[in-house]
């Protein structure tokens, strides 16, 4: 316990890594929206979770574990203005290599939108599209660690402008069981473009690495989580200089320590399970209430989700309701099915060494 929190800290005040850019100034920035109901329920980053759903490995493939073989998650989501989401996964085990298996897929479909020159004239339409496919993998080292991987190929497609690109993203995770303890560090989109929205110019790709660690109470259905993010930089709200000089806001300096800005850093969820078969979640991001807060408003729950699921044998159900500013916040939804209990899969996976 006191080698994960050392470790923790350690990494915190001294990851300082020169990297790919923040604040919206990357390019396929929908890698950042989280794909699934419970991820969205704890804050919208969690790396170190501990669950039996398949979609906490779109974001740390040390987290696919061998008990979510021939699980299937699908989630879905309406956002926005029309935009529509789909996030879909399915794992499986291979014994004989003893190593896991995923892949998944998640798209964004923005509508049809109008095309126009400079002065405004329509051209047609065109409909902007977003997508990444993920083949991830992970196995077991000793007892208490697994590591994985995860290779991405992103695409965008916003009418005359096309961007394509591969990334990958390594994970550790640590398991105690005897403390009910789970601890794991995961570095994300590392990679570059393929091809670019305009040649001239190359983008970043939006680099993360994070830590998080999670602890179960011995005596109470209850667990915390606790995940740091962008811990390669230590400034890390967004500060549009011209806009804050513009309206009166004052701008962040690079330099300056705060513990505000320490604490932009951090995710802080908590789940209950109720009788085995109900859980409840809550989560507080901390960044997200910072950048999106009005100074002239009430900003009621901005920054915190909410969460429930069912789960029974052959399903489990879950739903988030995010707020990303006062009366404002999006809804998701999402299942997930081990296949092997409907359609004998489990059989067939064990002749084929699988």
């Amino acid at each position: 316990m006191r080698a994960v929190v050392c470790l923790f800290f350690l990494l915190f005040f001294t990851a300082q890594v020169p990297a790919q850019t923040l604040g919206g100034q990357s390019a396929y920035n929908f890698l950042k929206f989280p794909a699934s109901p419970q991820v969205s329920a704890l804050g919208g980053i969690s790396v170190s979770h501990q669950s039996n759903d398949l979609s906490l490995a779109f974001g740390n493939p040390a987290q696919l574990d061998s008990a979510m073989h021939t699980q299937m998650a699908a989630n879905f989501n309406a956002l926005y203005a029309g935009v529509k989401n789909l996030h879909w996964m399915l794992a499986l085990r291979n014994q004989k290599l003893q190593t896991n298996f995923a892949a998944g897929i998640l798209y964004f479909d923005y509508g049809a939108t109008q095309q126009t020159d400079a002065a405004g004239n329509i051209e047609g339409m065109y409909q902007p599209r977003d997508f990444v496919v993920q083949l991830m993998a992970s196995r077991e080292y000793l007892n208490r660690w697994k590591y994985g991987l995860t290779l991405k190929f992103l695409a965008s497609n916003y009418g005359p402008y096309r961007s394509s690109a591969i990334a990958a993203d390594v994970g550790v995770l640590y398991r105690d069981t005897a403390n009910l303890l789970q601890a794991s560090i995961v570095a994300i989109n590392m990679g570059g473009q393929l091809n670019r929205y305009n040649p001239a110019e190359p983008e970043e790709l939006p680099f993360d690495l994070q830590i998080g660690i999670s602890k179960k109470l011995a005596k109470a259905p209850i667990r915390f989580s606790i995940t740091a993010h962008h811990l390669h930089r230590f400034n890390i709200l967004y500060n549009d200089t011209v806009f804050n000089n513009n309206n009166g806001f004052e701008n962040a300096s690079a330099k300056k320590f705060s513990f505000d800005k320490l604490f932009q850093h951090f995710v802080f969820s908590t789940q209950v399970l109720i009788g085995g078969r109900v859980e409840v979640t809550a989560g507080y991001n901390v960044l997200r209430s910072q950048e999106l807060k009005v100074s002239t408003g009430g900003n009621g729950l901005t920054g915190f989700s909410l969460g429930a699921g069912v789960l029974f044998s052959k399903l489990q159900l879950r739903y988030a309701r995010t707020y990303f500013q006062n009366n404002v916040a999006y809804n998701q939804i999402g299942l997930t099915m081990p296949l092997n209990q409907y359609f004998g899969l489990g059989s067939w996976s064990e002749k084929a060494g699988w």
